[in-house]
């Protein structure tokens, strides 16, 4: 296998239009009015009652809760405006292949996604921030700023300027061992942070549908294999992934989190339907 470099301005320059076309039509759908978040905040709807706290403005007293004990209370609402969403994804060299030239990288179709949900999310009102970025885009039309941010967004999913409680989606191959994935999910779930990954692969990844004497070279590093037969070890390979997959899905369910795939020859449009599902209140 050897790396198909594409340029990422070129790629998202090619892909993105569609796409985003494609993300307002799902919008239209998904995105039925404002949904409360279950959290206190600027909004309309009751959330709950709780003791007066010094700084609070007296106006936010209710006095009728109030005269009911010796304290005093202020009346919450709920949580309707704009929560943060937090965006990662993978851009290791990892993410430049392909099996197919007619087939998009790992790293396009992973970027498509991402600035499709920015896209959706933007028109619900949240705010988007990627990780290793200082501060949160919001708005419809700061998405090109967005996309001419992502290149100097962190390589790695560790960012401690992630607010508590905002949500993450994460998006790459995750074929990296498990522990490192884990101790990523497990650092943002001890802040409150609830998530999902994304797994993005080539077709040939996930199927291995090469015959005969094959030499396979990392992309990421100077490793390489020769497989005399390679349909010999065919379903080694598939059970390993599943393995794999399994042991992806478990750790993200052990943080409260959720885990889905996609492949790159398969149409995106479901897969970021899903991914903004993910993101609606419970």
């Amino acid at each position: 296998m050897t790396t198909v470099p594409v340029p990422w301005a070129e790629a998202l320059g090619a892909s993105l239009p569609p796409l985003v076309v494609q993300a307002e039509r799902v919008a239209q759908t998904v995105m039925q009015g404002v949904h409360g978040r279950r959290r206190p905040g600027q909004g309309d709807a009751f959330w709950q009652f709780r003791p007066y706290l010094p700084g609070d403005a007296a106006a936010r007293v209710d006095w009728r809760q109030s005269a009911k004990s010796d304290r005093l209370f202020v009346r919450e609402t709920e949580w309707e405006a704009a929560q943060t969403v937090a965006l990662w994804c993978q851009s290791g060299p990892e993410m430049d292949w392909r099996s197919d030239r007619m087939l998009p990288t790992k790293r396009t179709r992973a970027e498509l996604l991402l600035l499709a949900l920015t896209s959706l999310l933007f028109r619900g009102g949240e705010r988007v921030r990627l990780f290793g970025l200082p501060r949160a885009f919001a708005g419809r039309g700061a998405l090109p700023v967005l996309a001419q941010s992502l290149p100097r967004a962190a390589a790695v999913a560790e960012d401690g300027r992630i607010p508590r409680h905002a949500r993450a989606v994460l998006i790459g191959d995750f074929l990296a061992p498990l522990e490192q994935t884990r101790k990523v999910v497990a650092q943002l779930a001890a802040r409150a942070v609830r998530g999902h990954l994304l797994q993005v692969l080539d077709p040939a990844e996930e199927t291995l549908p090469f015959t005969g004497r094959v030499r396979f070279e990392g992309v990421a590093t100077p490793d390489h294999a020769l497989v005399p037969r390679v349909e010999g070890v065919r379903a080694l390979y598939e059970e390993r992934l599943a393995r794999h997959r399994d042991g992806l899905r478990a750790l993200a369910a052990a943080s409260g989190w959720s885990f889905a795939t996609h492949r790159t020859d398969h149409p995106p449009e479901a897969a970021l339907l899903a991914l903004h599902r993910r993101l609606a209140p419970d």
